[in-house]
């Protein structure tokens, strides 16, 4: 396991098991959460990421194994726990017929703020998850994206210390996507840890330090996302011509420091060439290139995504729903 062993742990996972019956859920999972960190949980489905995170906040047993989370040992329905952390599951549920505004004010009365505290975080909240328009409008009438960001808002009414969210963004539009994120991100100069599952790897990309990717209740691996690409990733060229130059996919495949190519603009007038080699593909599909006479327009190194690591690291396996088992 990296990451920064010298910070301390927000969420300490050790040897952690689950069954459901004949299923394993979590195989031994240990991994470590750096304070102060947007931490992405990644997985394929039916990998154990909601049954680690229903552990984690309190809501389910482990089998064997321990974890700690905000310096508190995790245990079921633990009230002291659940005092210093957020949870948003994946689909929030309400009263439908509470307003916005009154499942704000309840959720913190739940939490021990007096009734004027909590009318003032919940106004805060609010406005914060962009639902200030919407607080007296009825719950039940909201749609699936405005009861994700209410339910983001009622996990931070207790201002935790560790925020645990299982996929936050995955009924939002775009504009609402970048609203939750840039949100995330300064929850993070607040020093709040957030602990976040998603399958929008973009989104994972875009606001997290660090991940850690597991399989069938295993860790594959945890590391920056920097240190990810650097490691997993095939070097990648490329190429953008001023016209369709014919022969040039065949001629650049047939080099030595050369694994693939493939056109991806129509007419084959942008290529990516995949490198065995940096330094010798490099000069060899510009000498190829120049031989050719075919014109750049640009030639670029591209940085390889998150989600070209990821598919290279667990694009094999396609599991059952874990919310099934669990």
């Amino acid at each position: 396991m990296s990451g920064a062993l010298s910070q301390p742990a927000a969420i300490e996972v050790r040897e952690l098991t689950k069954r459901f019956g004949a299923f394993q859920a979590l195989d031994r999972l240990s991994f470590r959460v750096p304070a102060g960190t947007v931490f992405g949980f990644l997985g394929p489905n039916g990998a154990g990421k909601t049954t680690t995170i229903r552990i984690l906040a309190g809501l389910s047993a482990a089998t064997g194994g321990d974890a700690a989370v905000a310096g508190m040992p995790v245990t079921l329905n633990s009230r002291p726990l659940q005092s210093r952390i957020g949870y948003l599951p994946d689909r929030p549920a309400f009263y439908g017929w509470m307003t916005g505004r009154e499942a704000m004010v309840f959720s913190g009365e739940m939490f021990g703020l007096g009734r004027r505290e909590a009318e003032s975080r919940s106004k805060e909240l609010l406005e914060l998850a962009g639902l200030a328009g919407a607080a007296n409008r009825r719950v039940g009438g909201y749609s699936r994206g405005m009861r994700q960001r209410l339910g983001l808002a009622q996990a931070l009414v207790n201002r935790p210390s560790v925020l645990i969210l299982d996929e936050p963004a995955s009924a939002l539009d775009p504009i609402g996507r970048v609203e939750v994120l840039e949100l995330l991100r300064r929850l993070k100069e607040q020093e709040t840890t957030v602990f976040m599952s998603s399958h929008l790897l973009d989104d994972v990309e875009r606001v997290c330090d660090e991940v850690a990717i597991i399989d069938r209740g295993r860790l594959v691996v945890q590391a920056p996302i920097a240190d990810l690409r650097l490691r997993y990733s095939t070097p990648v060229l490329e190429l953008d011509f001023e016209t369709e130059v014919p022969g040039m996919v065949e001629r650049l495949g047939a080099l030595s420091s050369v694994a693939s190519v493939e056109s991806i603009s129509g007419g084959g007038r942008v290529l990516r060439v995949a490198l065995t080699d940096v330094a010798a593909g490099r000069e060899a599909v510009l000498r190829a290139v120049g031989e050719h006479a075919g014109t750049l327009r640009r030639y670029e190194l591209v940085q390889p995504s998150l989600e070209e690591v990821f598919v290279r690291l667990v694009g094999g396996n396609r599991n059952s729903d874990e919310e099934e088992a669990s």
